[in-house]
């Protein structure tokens, strides 16, 4: 697809982006299209290749709050949620919102904590609120989480547990950038970091209507049984030991609704499916042990059922 077909506004905001982020339009089309659907995002990546960057470039050009949470082995639940103080005055106890009370928020190096800490996060994102000394406090709408984790490979890092990774809609990595990008990338920032001079190109409020839009986006009944063939497919597959829940059934149409959304249209197609599937789904399955060691990836499944299944053919388009 390519850009003068994007929506007009999204077209600003991913031009924005790129004016920080060079040679990243994919990750920003997919970035852009989880907050459309109201869904988050795993960034999966070794440091310094632009993960913070990404998610502050997005924030300022939707004109959103951003906090950011730096993820370490001694950080506490109340340090994501809030904690309520006792204020001697007035003989009362003050609730102090933590970083999680924003709009976009960067839980960076999410692997760094321990997982009571992590289901602290988990749970905001999920219920779109937390619960401190018994009150439940609303987050803010939009609410959008960009997690970012290192490799498990490295040492000091907790493994995110399946039924909380099923909590992101989408799961990507950046990768290095090509040699004529890097150096384009000193070149900007040879005098001035690109992000300080970012403005916002749509408001708040606008970013909410297009997020009811996306609910409109039409799918076809034939679509929908296209992506439970697919999901039922992994759960069957013999070299699945879990496969793909109801709620990633759900969270790939939620995807291909916004990136139709974000390409002009206002119903879904097959490619949109295909396209989005292995972003949606390889994170939740489970290889078996002898599979994933000998080599195997869950995007390698993913793309392999894709092959299997019967695309539909769409005889009415809304």
């Amino acid at each position: 697809m390519t850009a003068n077909h994007i929506h007009p506004k999204l077209k600003q905001v991913l031009s924005n982006i790129e004016k920080v982020m060079i040679g990243k339009t994919n990750v920003a089309e997919l970035s852009l299209v989880a907050l459309l659907a109201e869904g988050h995002v795993l960034l999966e990546d070794v440091p310094g290749v632009g993960k913070t960057m990404m998610v502050r470039a997005l924030a300022k050009s939707v004109n959103a709050s951003f906090k950011r949470i730096q993820f370490t082995p001694d950080l506490l639940p109340s340090d994501v949620i809030g904690v309520s103080i006792f204020n001697p005055k007035d003989l009362e106890f003050q609730f102090r919102p933590g970083p999680i009370m924003g709009n976009i928020i960067l839980a960076d190096e999410i692997n760094r904590t321990s997982p009571k800490t992590q289901s602290a996060l988990l749970e905001g994102m999920e219920e779109s609120s937390v619960t401190v000394d018994g009150v439940t406090r609303y987050l803010d709408k939009p609410f959008f989480v960009m997690a970012t984790q290192n490799p498990i490979e490295y040492e000091g890092t907790y493994p995110l547990p399946e039924a909380q990774l099923d909590r992101f809609l989408l799961k990507m990595k950046m990768g290095y950038p090509e040699v004529a990008e890097e150096v384009e990338i000193l070149s900007r920032a040879e005098k001035q970091a690109p992000i300080e001079s970012l403005e916002s190109v749509i408001t708040l409020h606008e970013l909410r209507e297009l997020q009811n839009e996306v609910k409109e986006v039409y799918v076809d009944h034939s679509l929908k049984q296209y992506i439970v063939s697919i999901a039922h497919q992994t759960r069957i597959h013999g070299n699945v030991y879990l496969g793909v829940s109801p709620r990633g059934s759900i969270a790939l149409m939620k995807a291909a609704q916004a990136y139709a959304f974000l390409h002009g249209r206002d119903f879904v197609i097959p490619d949109d499916v295909q396209y989005l599937a292995p972003y949606v789904f390889s994170h939740r399955i489970i290889l078996k042990s002898e599979v994933k060691y000998g080599g195997q990836s869950p995007e390698d499944i993913v793309h392999e059922v894709i092959r299997y299944i019967r695309v539909p053919v769409q005889k009415v388009v809304k």
